[in-house]
């Protein structure tokens, strides 16, 4: 325990001096949100790809392929890495130049100011708020490796937690974001690169195969459909949803928005393969799943205070179990940093959405009307590290008693937000002229949707053999309804406007 809290220890003090460096970087609000436009492809593809892949794949998916088996690898890895990708490349380029074009500064400025409607940038100023789940899952899932790594309770977790990661990013914003990014990624690649290489003598062991030992356990844990699964038992609910999901990601505020960061196309391709190669190598990381299902029994997963099965428990057993002890506690600080990487990331873009899109846009018009542009941002500035300090509150409270499965918690959270976003984005990126009453529409129907089958789905269709307990599931749902809807709603607007003018 004395070389975990030096190891963590040296790794504070190295995140506190570049949050410092963010902090000199830092002049006024527009560089707190997205920078000044002089960061190389390089850096912000390993800051994007850092933000991706954070306490949900280093620390949660393993254990989602753990107990549902190849299903969940080819939904979580295979379906969702090739929906991400694909959405990350067709939207990047156009949503810089019309973000440029714009000023905007986030995602509801950015869909504000695309539609010319304030009242539609406060409502997804508001619906962004969904990332606090996933701000749930990851101080959850960071706490938990905390807890073990360095003997802490709960609460002395999240303190750390939060007051360090909320400290930095109040200093520098996303400049210190991307500088300890920077740090945190190519720490997660080493590491993704030993962990994965870690497993590879399973394949080669004498008691058969690595597939038959998998099957040995249980035959459904090699099928690409797992019928006894509760949440991959169909080919919708693994492949399908998992592409339509992956791609809705890339709607995140805290991933798209890199594109602002950057100042040319040019820069955007280069962004877009570093990236990309990046992101291979971090999605591959849950198959870690599989070597724990070989090497650790469920009887270990046990959590001795609730007595229940945890699978959010699964990569820091491995890890335990498979390294020497000086090892497992390097690896466990990396993953601290994984999860870290991704925090910070949304502490900015929740923080600078609350404050530019949510309480500016609340004030009263002549409030606003007497601002000039520039008071305005300094307000916005000051308002943005008030919210940060308030999420983080919230946030503390929250995972004093958290979630029982933090994956599907923030999965049903950040979906939801998710499947809102993609119809505006897509419509405002690849159509000129979008009636702003069909994507609002739109928008509505891809939330009423998700949520109202998560919560209601079974009750609703009681013979129904679709998995409504999968959030993946039911956020692919929203996107086969209200995409088709927004995308005919335009082309049917476009041919009355064509008959009237004739």
């Amino acid at each position: 325990m004395i070389l975990a809290w030096v190891l963590f220890s040296f790794y504070l003090g190295g995140t506190a001096w570049l949050g410092w460096l963010g902090y000199k970087r830092t002049k006024n609000f527009a560089s707190f949100a997205i920078g000044a436009g002089d960061l190389s492809p390089f850096v912000v593809a390993i800051t994007m790809a850092a933000s991706v892949a954070s306490a949900a794949t280093f620390i949660i998916n393993p254990g989602f392929i753990y107990v549902h088996g190849l299903a969940a690898f080819m939904h979580f890895v295979v379906a969702v890495g090739c929906g991400f990708c694909l959405m990350l490349a067709l939207l990047s380029f156009r949503f810089r130049r019309l973000g440029e074009e714009n000023k905007a500064l986030t995602m509801p400025q950015w869909i504000g100011k695309r539609y010319g409607s304030k009242g539609f940038a406060l409502f997804f100023a508001v619906i962004n708020l969904f990332a606090f789940a996933f701000v749930v899952l990851i101080v959850g899932g960071l706490s938990i490796v905390m807890q073990q790594l360095l003997g802490l309770s709960n609460i002395a977790a999240l303190l750390i937690i939060l007051g360090f990661v909320t400290s930095y990013v109040f200093l520098g914003g996303t400049y210190a974001h991307v500088f300890t990014n920077t740090l945190q990624g190519s720490l997660m690649l080493v590491v993704t690169i030993l962990i994965l290489a870690s497993g590879v003598h399973l394949f080669f062991t004498a008691d058969g195969g690595f597939w038959q030992q998998l099957a040995q356990q249980d035959v459904n844990l090699v099928k690409f459909i797992n019928p006894a699964s509760s949440l991959y038992d169909s080919g919708f609910s693994i492949y399908i949803s998992g592409f339509l999901i992956g791609a809705a990601l890339v709607c995140q505020p805290h991933i798209l928005t890199k594109a602002l960061y950057l100042k040319s196309d040019r820069a955007i391709r280069r962004y877009l393969l570093w990236g990309t190669a990046i992101l291979f190598l971090f999605f591959l990381l849950p198959f870690v799943g599989f070597y724990a299902r070989l090497i650790i029994p469920p009887e270990q997963l046990i959590d001795a205070a609730t007595g229940s099965f945890r699978q959010d428990m699964v990569m820091a057993m491995y890890i335990k179990n498979a390294f020497p002890d000086w090892l497992f506690t390097t690896i466990s600080v990396v993953l601290i940093a994984a999860g870290m990487s991704t925090l910070d990331g949304i502490l900015v873009a929740l923080s600078t959405i609350t404050a530019n899109d949510l309480i500016l846009n609340l004030l009263p018009e002549s409030d606003a009307e007497k601002s000039t542009e520039g008071q305005r941002l300094a307000k916005a500035y000051k308002l943005s590290h008030l919210a940060l300090v308030a999420i983080a509150i919230l946030a503390f409270l929250v995972c004093l008693n958290p979630p029982r499965l933090l994956g599907i918690f923030g999965q049903i959270g950040v979906y939801g937000m998710a499947v809102a976003a993609v119809p505006p984005l897509l419509l405002g990126i690849f159509f000129r002229d979008v009636p702003l009453k069909i994507v609002a529409i739109a928008a509505i129907l891809a939330l009423l949707a998700h949520f109202g089958l998560y919560l209601f789905g079974q009750q609703i269709f009681p013979n129904t053999t679709i998995t409504f307990a999968n959030p993946g599931v039911t956020a692919a749902i929203a996107l086969l309804i209200s995409v088709p809807f927004a995308f005919f709603g335009v082309l049917l607007s476009k041919k009355k406007t064509m008959f009237d003018l004739k």
